[in-house]
């Protein structure tokens, strides 16, 4: 059972590949590259990869359509996937996107502030492009990423970030990462988090998501909780060729409340909006391993 609810969570690809894509980015349309992706690279990938199995039952069970829906939907899914991880390189390569804000006014009140505040991601649409649009000019932002993931995006990532006040902590077994963040929110900066996947963690919450028990870590809400920080979930979806909307939603709680009722009313407050969401863009849902409890292979 393990094995399978296991992701990675890494860029497929060698260095040399996703380098030469960067490069043919910065001279061929990113809709060429689409095409290309849907008609001959994602159907190879969903036919070697187990993920479609487990986003077909995503579809299907979890939000109710029928076979032949659930089907159509994981291959557009996938290509959507594909879509964006181009965009992803196609920013590498040097190109922009038109990126909206809504509720932005959430960022810049507690950015302006003196304390420090906390940011939820989660692995539906492209969070990246969050690092390209909500910046603050004084408080430094810091993203807990993955540290295994592929050593050209980590480089890239770095490049483009370094701009923008933001730095990366990378997750380390030794847990180190944990000193990193209790740093940063002593320091009154920005800590943006991931709130959907585990990460080998044994703590965590689990709560009704889809219409099943899924688990999610309770670590970012404990976080939030200990140090008495405002909470904000930011989603970040493709809405267009070259468009994407940015939504920025307070996470509220009862801050008179144990730290640990706290924590719990944190993590309701970010899955509901996080079902929000995924019913809003059912095809940008990008957790390709068997996420739920209810025992469906």
């Amino acid at each position: 059972m393990t094995a399978q609810r296991e992701w990675t969570g890494t860029t497929y690809g060698s260095r040399r590949l996703l380098e030469s894509l960067i490069r043919l980015l910065r001279h061929v349309d990113t809709r060429v590259c689409y095409a290309f992706s849907s008609l001959f690279v994602i159907p190879v990938v969903m036919f070697l990869s187990r993920s479609r199995h487990y986003v077909y039952l995503y579809f299907r069970r979890h939000l109710g359509m029928s076979r032949l829906q659930a089907a159509w939907n994981d291959y557009r899914g996938h290509c959507l996937y594909g879509k964006m991880l181009i965009d992803k390189f196609a920013m590498y390569a040097g190109r922009r996107f038109d990126i909206k804000i809504e509720g932005g006014d959430n960022f810049n009140r507690l950015a302006s502030g003196k304390d420090g505040f906390e940011i939820l991601s989660s692995h539906i649409g492209c969070y990246e492009m969050a690092g390209y649009s909500l910046c603050s000019d004084h408080k430094p932002f810091n993203a807990l990423v993955f540290s295994g993931e592929k050593a050209t995006v980590m480089e890239n990532r770095l490049r483009m970030f370094s701009s923008n006040h933001i730095k990366m902590i990378p997750v380390k077994s030794d847990m180190s990462h944990l000193f990193h963040i209790n740093s940063a929110f002593g320091n009154g900066e920005i800590v943006s988090l991931p709130a959907d996947r585990l990460f080998g963690s044994t703590k965590h919450f689990s709560l009704s998501f889809l219409g099943a028990q899924a688990r999610f870590p309770a670590g970012p809400f404990i976080l939030a909780a200990m140090h008495g920080v405002e909470v904000i979930a930011v989603n970040v979806m493709k809405t267009g060729v070259r468009e994407y909307t940015v939504y920025v939603t307070p996470l509220n709680r009862d801050q008179g409340a144990s730290q640990k009722e706290q924590a719990r009313q944190l993590a309701a407050n970010y899955v509901k909006e996080l079902e929000k969401m995924v019913r809003r863009y059912p095809r940008q849902w990008f957790n390709y391993y068997d996420f739920w409890q209810d025992g469906h292979k």
